[in-house]
């Protein structure tokens, strides 16, 4: 597994988070997402072998938010 932060930008309000984290959910090897709206920030579990952080991000994009960095780290 594969921990993954993103910095997001655009987020207004709790909508926004729920529209972000189901998104997230829909992609096949997130094994956990959660969107920390003070932050402004996309934490997600995933499993390399099945996605990648720059997934996570062409999807938050697609959504209509800005993605400013991706972090990734072993979890």
């Amino acid at each position: 597994m594969q921990k993954v932060t993103i910095k997001l930008g655009g987020i207004t309000c709790p909508s926004c988070l729920q529209k972000i984290e189901g998104a997230m959910h829909q992609i096949n090897g997130v094994q956990s997402a959660k969107v920390l709206f003070n932050a402004s920030k996309l934490k997600a579990v995933i499993d390399p072998a099945q996605t990648d952080g720059q997934i996570l991000a062409d999807a938050v994009t697609k959504l209509g938010y800005s993605v400013a960095a991706i972090k990734k780290q072993e979890a």
